[in-house]
């Protein structure tokens, strides 16, 4: 029995090829047309996979190569060409081969005074240029010289002929051999004066895509570095900025606007940052490393990571997101084995106090042992040091002396700044500059200081509650850093209290970014303008001391925290500031805190951070930098607030030079501007990049609570961890609930109560962390019945600090080693990451007693998504988003790892359960929730990521997030944790709904898995990068190109386009000027000569189309 024979559509394109006269021809081309017009792509994409572009192809070098081409058969058939050509994306090749590509070129050779011919021609060159290596068989053969032969200054005839040449163009210059050859050929100049000439001699707005074409064209020239020489010396970023000006008038030209923008983006040329060395301006000797050149560095590391779980930007989104999840099931079951001898355990058995305690006198301090130690921190030998402001001198105040034990009370009932006493007398009108300066002046005034200083603190004394800028003072002074800081920073010292409203999102100002890069671009064209002084160097050897000048601010950075290189004034009120990388390296630059002083009221100061290098930020997406105002605490406002308008984050022209010796790409910047108004004239500010928390007020916060804890209620222990590299204490604390009697009972009770390991601030920059741990404390240390029974419950082990030389320092990531100390616990060296060496084998010991925590929690700060969410690790999970073929169902895994997270999800308002994520992936697998889940086998092993801008769900939707909401945070994780106590007193009382038994240990998903890669936000509104395509990918616009060969494009001085496919109205126009018969018959009488057709099956050509739909 005979198969079935071929379908109507491939006779119908079978018969195309072998048709011999022109009737025929036009028909078979208009019953083609008629049936795809009819239909969505789906139905040209059919006909491609049917051969249908390679018949059109042979057609159309049959006809070209007849003796007398007819423009009657080949304008239809070029435009059939186009119209599926450009959805095949074989076609260029597919030409090559058929021999059409310089057969197309010969015949617009010949079609130049033929208009509909030539722009017929333009169209199927276009597309075929979509293909790189047709675009350079046409340019080797001079098809960039005929393209531009058509391209005319500005006329109102022919405009079809000169945007189908234009786009021509554009599409031959996807190859870099044409770019070159353009380039050499002086098209750039001629391109910038045909667009100067038709922007200036189209007023009414009328050939835009033409203009638009030309820039498109210029965006392919440029992307070479000789284009962007060549736009340079040829004035190009003048002409551009002055049409882009007149553009931003009307709302219809800013295509235009936005490409001439990218443009110039692209040419401005590229500029090391002002600075001897990328590398830190502080360095640290570490053990074993005899110089700084052999010191590990995180040059090879993930450059672009912000928290231990964040997205980036270099190495990972160049690979796919599944392929990082860890699926080899030895690995995930496997418990490796730990890293170093279990004799050497012992020595962390000091940490666990409540094990050999023997609470002899329930009465006495049970932390006598250690009272030692917090003598040293409250009374150092070293001298308090002052705040800075105004003039800096680097030194101790001369005058003071050691704070006495009835100084200040914490836990007192002080009256606020507007209550206090005056006992001294009147208090004198203070100038913010004038107190400042001094306490670090010279000489005899400086016998001044500590009457000024407790008459000040006298009046404002309990205003804070947990904050004593005596204590503060005092641990400052046993704090260690690399600069030998002896200045204090002003809201450190003074204390910060929450404002008494929440802050929104900022608003972001439509085009704001595009301003921002104009008034960058005016700086390479009007270099008079700029004034590029230095106001502030930590390099320089007198940076402590900054000449007097009215008309410049005064900067600061040089305090616990700070974070501030270089200052440059560059007009009167705008400046270009440079972060500080991290101790030991060249890289994570984000962290900011400096102080600024000296400026005008009501005036906007600009401030360009200009070394950024995350490739986005939520600083376009609602966020503000902080600002403390030193005049408005002494007036009674001590707060820390949401400040800057004309936010935004793009990318620069500044570039780091290349790593010499390894073939590097130099790494590229971007800039965070944002705009200050001052509110009071010579005012001290501060700005930073997020609520500062420093080491000294972590020391200070401990002292404070253990002075108001209940010594017979509370079990509250400080250790030492160990030493940091610097040779600063790493605190680790005890909190439980002191046990009612010695009875063996009680302290059986005591001692078996299950642990939680609670850690923060491993990275450096991520100061939020520290405020939620400041929640977590305060609450745990509370007198509120859910902490009572929370210290009943469990014994509470705190790491509030993992990295207190990064906090110290000012860095963002990396600890003094120049390592990120959250990629070491797979195996940290005792030597260079002390801190994490003892925090995995104190773990270690717990796990070796039978002790392993019920869950460790390591507390971070997340720069690209918002909310508060936790990641977690599954197993079954892992497998599930990656699409592994393992079967999960024989996977026997605890699925209380989502009891935590489900239940902060229902107490917690910031906190947002669709954000979190259990998935394990490779690049993570050194990290802590990693390794602690692994390793030590605690199966509710969490990283817990904080917004630092804001909330988009929830009760704080819309609003940017706070001290006190961080803060509330903490708490709320610990009332989380009182629903894992199943036999809590107070489990029933909290606002915690019990778990269904099936909600979870269902093995499907509740929720979208959240890759820790994706950000949560759409793209920005404004192109953050300059290389981004701002067009489509092959420069073919399917829609504008449908459009033009559709006919929807005329010229006003021309006649009505004669060879259409279809005009508007969806008539097929190909014969126009012809009769022909309807399609049925036609395809009847065409196709009954062929050989195995039936013809009775003629009627169902237009179902062998339409099924496809």
């Amino acid at each position: 029995m005979a198969g079935p024979g071929p379908s109507g559509l491939e006779v119908l394109l079978s018969t195309l090829q072998d048709a011999s006269d022109s009737e025929s021809t036009l028909n078979i081309l208009n019953v083609l047309d008629e049936l795809l017009s009819a239909g969505t792509d789906r139905r040209i994409h059919y006909m491609i996979k049917k051969g249908g572009s390679e018949a059109l192809l042979r057609t159309l070098v049959n006809t070209g190569c007849s003796p007398s081409p007819s423009s009657t058969i080949l304008v239809p058939l070029l435009h059939l060409l186009t119209k599926v050509g450009h959805r095949d994306k074989k076609i260029g090749h597919k030409a090559e081969k058929a021999g059409a590509v310089l057969l197309l070129l010969d015949l617009l050779r010949q079609s130049l005074s033929d208009v509909k011919m030539a722009v017929a021609c333009l169209w199927l060159l276009r597309v075929y240029a979509s293909c790189v290596s047709t675009a350079a068989l046409l340019g080797k053969n001079g098809a960039l010289e005929v393209q531009f032969m058509l391209i005319a200054p500005h006329t109102k005839k022919h405009t079809r002929m000169v945007k189908a040449a234009i786009d021509a163009l554009a599409a031959l210059l996807n190859s870099k051999w044409n770019c070159r050859r353009a380039v050499s050929q002086g098209y750039v100049s001629s391109l910038l004066n045909l667009y100067e000439d038709w922007h200036s001699n189209d007023a009414e707005n009328k050939h835009i895509p033409i203009r638009r074409a030309l820039l498109h064209c210029l965006r392919h020239l440029t992307n070479l570095p000789a284009g962007r020489r060549a736009l340079e010396q040829d004035g190009g970023m003048e002409i551009l900025f002055r049409t882009t000006q007149a553009c931003l008038a009307s709302r219809g030209l800013e295509s235009l606007a936005k490409s001439a923008t990218q443009i110039m983006r692209k040419c401005y040329p590229k500029q090391p940052l002002p600075l001897r060395s990328d590398r830190s301006t502080y360095s640290f000797p570490l053990p074993g490393c005899p110089t700084l050149e052999s010191a590990p560095t995180s040059e090879d590391d993930n450059l672009e990571e912000e928290s231990d779980e964040e997205d980036t930007e270099i190495d990972d989104l160049d690979r796919e997101e599944d392929d990082d999840l860890e699926t080899d099931l030895t690995k995930l079951r496997t418990r490796p084995e730990p890293d170093r001898p279990l004799e050497e355990l012992g020595q962390y058995a000091r940490l666990c106090p409540e094990l050999h305690y023997d609470f002899q006198d329930l009465d006495s301090d049970p932390d006598g042992e250690e009272s030692s130690d917090e003598d040293g921190f409250l009374y150092g030998d070293a001298g308090p040091r002052f705040f800075s402001g105004g003039r800096r001198e680097d030194q101790r105040s001369p005058g003071s002396k050691p704070v006495s034990e009835n100084q200040g009370d914490p836990g007192g009932e002080g009256s606020g700044p507007s209550q206090a006493g005056s006992s001294g007398g009147p208090e004198p009108q203070l100038n913010p500059r004038d107190f400042h300066s001094q306490y670090l002046s010279s000489g005899t005034a400086g016998h001044e200081i500590p009457s000024m200083i407790e008459r000040l603190l006298e009046k404002h004394q309990g205003c804070i509650h947990g904050h004593d800028p005596r204590v503060y003072t005092s641990t400052a002074a046993n704090t260690k850093s690399i600069a030998g800081y002896s200045v204090l920073a002003f809201p450190d010292f003074w204390g910060h209290l929450p404002p008494p409203y929440r802050q929104p999102m900022a608003q972001r100002r439509q085009g704001v970014q595009r301003s921002k890069v104009f008034e960058d671009i005016q700086r390479l064209l009007s270099p008079a303008d700029v004034v590029d002084k230095v106001v502030f160097d930590l390099e320089a050897p007198s940076s402590q001391d900054t000449v007097e000048d009215s008309d410049s601010l005064r900067f600061y950075s040089k305090f616990e925290s700070g974070n501030l290189r270089k200052a440059i004034q560059v007009r009167s009120y705008e400046y270009d500031m440079i972060l500080n990388s991290d101790v030991n390296c060249s890289h994570y630059h984000h962290w900011f805190y400096f102080e600024v002083s000296g400026m005008k009221a009501g005036v906007p100061y600009r401030f360009n951070i200009i070394n950024c290098e995350k490739a986005n930020s939520q600083f376009n997406y609602g966020m503000q930098p902080v600002l403390y105002s030193v005049r408005e605490a002494l007036e009674g406002n001590p707060h820390w607030v949401r400040a800057g308008s004309d936010i935004c984050y793009y990318k620069n022209h500044f570039s780091q030079s290349s790593l010499p010796g390894r073939g590097q790409k130099g790494r590229t910047y971007y800039t965070l501007t944002f705009s200050v108004t001052f509110q009071h004239s010579e005012d001290v500010c501060y700005l930073a990049y997020h609520y500062p928390y420093t080491y000294s007020a972590l020391q200070m916060q401990l002292q404070c609570l253990q002075r108001t804890l209940d010594p017979l209620k509370v079990f509250f222990q400080q250790q030492t961890l160990c030493e940091t590299l610097a040779g600063n204490p790493c605190p680790i604390i005890t909190i439980t609930a002191q046990p009612p009697s010695r009875s063996w009972n009680h302290l059986h009770q005591f001692r078996n109560r299950p642990c939680v390991l609670l850690t923060a601030r491993v990275h450096p920059g991520e100061s939020n962390a520290s405020w939620v741990m400041k929640g977590t404390l305060e609450f745990l240390c509370s007198s509120h019945p859910v902490a009572e029974s929370l210290r009943d419950a469990y014994i509470f082990k705190i790491i509030p600090m993992l990295n207190p030389d990064g906090v110290i320092n000012g860095t963002h990531r990396c600890s003094l080693s120049g390592e990120d100390l959250n990629r070491q616990w797979m195996k940290p060296d005792l030597k260079l990451s002390p801190t994490i060496y003892h925090a995995k084998g104190f773990l270690y010991y717990l796990n070796s007693i039978g002790r392993t925590p019920l869950v460790f929690c390591d507390y971070h700060g997340h720069s690209r998504k918002k909310n508060v969410f936790l990641y977690g690790c599954s197993i079954k999970e892992t497998f599930w988003q990656s699409g592994s073929t393992v079967n999960t169902v024989a996977l026997k895994e605890d699925p209380g790892y989502r009891t935590l997270p489900k239940i902060l999800d229902k107490i917690a308002p910031a906190f947002a359960f669709q954000s979190c994520s259990f998935l394990v992936e490779k690049s993570r697998a050194s990290t802590a929730r990693v390794v602690v889940w692994r390793e030590m086998g605690v199966v509710r092993s969490y990283t817990m990521e904080s917004t630092y801008c804001g909330c988009d769900q929830g009760l704080y939707k819309g609003l940017q997030i706070g001290t006190q909401e961080l803060e509330e945070m903490g708490s709320k994780l610990c009332q989380g944790l009182l629903a894992l106590k199943r036999n809590s007193l107070l489990y029933s009382k909290l606002i915690i709904p019990a778990p269904a038994p099936g909600e979870l240990s269902d093995n499907r998903l509740d929720h979208k898995p959240n890759s820790v890669f994706e950000d949560d936000e759409p793209p920005c509104e404004e192109e953050i990068e300059y290389h981004s395509d701002v067009c489509s990918e092959h420069g073919v616009d399917s829609t504008e190109l449908d459009a033009e060969v559709n006919g929807g494009v005329s010229d006003s001085e021309e006649d009505p386009p004669q060879y259409g496919l279809k005009t508007p109205d969806r008539k097929s126009r190909l014969t126009a000027q012809l009769p022909w018969k309807p399609s049925v018959e036609v395809v009847a009488v065409t196709l009954s000569s062929h050989k195995g057709f039936n013809s009775s099956n003629s009627h169902c050509l237009d179902s062998d189309l339409s099924h496809v739909e």
